[in-house]
């Protein structure tokens, strides 16, 4: 029976497992990249929300969604997270310099609303009598694949759940 207690050693191993697994799979992504035939800022956007992925699980999150669509409504939500009672979904924008645009600008209006609607659709899939009680985050996470390092910009709470909603504080 376990009580419930953090033992360092314990978190150490944890993180040492999430880094294995975080290598393994990008030999292994790097090696199907090879043969892809997806144009290249594809294959970047992919592997930025690889990064992004195992970035929010070294954080605490617990990942439940990776690239979710909805068979009604076109577009996807590329990461959703529970960040403790808080269902976060994550919109991961991929750059290879810090020069272009930045993330935030990237998520006009118009995404948004297409966010909203696929949250929406994510959320119906929850039982009733739970839905209505589930808070809900929109983050957006930049990710910068560089030469030397990967960077994360985690912008949280980056627009309201509606669109009448207050903006956020600054």
């Amino acid at each position: 029976m376990s009580s419930g207690k953090v033992y360092p050693h314990s978190m150490g191993l944890h993180q040492l497992a999430l880094s294995l697994e975080s290598r393994a799979y990008t030999a292994l992504r790097s090696f199907a990249d090879r043969k892809s035939t997806l144009p290249e800022h594809l294959l970047t956007g992919e592997r930025g929300e690889d990064a992004a992925f195992f970035h929010l699980r070294a954080l605490g999150y617990t990942i439940v969604a990776r690239r979710w669509r909805s068979p009604r409504i076109p577009g996807d939500l590329d990461l959703v997270a529970w960040d403790g009672p808080t269902l976060v979904v994550f919109e991961v924008k991929t750059r290879t310099s810090h020069g272009l645009a930045s993330a935030e600008a990237a998520v006009d209006t118009y995404k948004q609303q297409m966010l909203r609607k696929m949250a929406s659709a994510y959320l119906r899939q929850l039982p009733e009598p739970h839905r209505a009680a589930v808070s809900l985050r929109f983050d957006i996470l930049s990710v910068y694949l560089l030469p030397s390092s990967t960077e994360f910009e985690h912008l949280r709470d980056a627009f309201p759940r509606n669109e009448h909603g207050t903006p956020r504080s600054r």
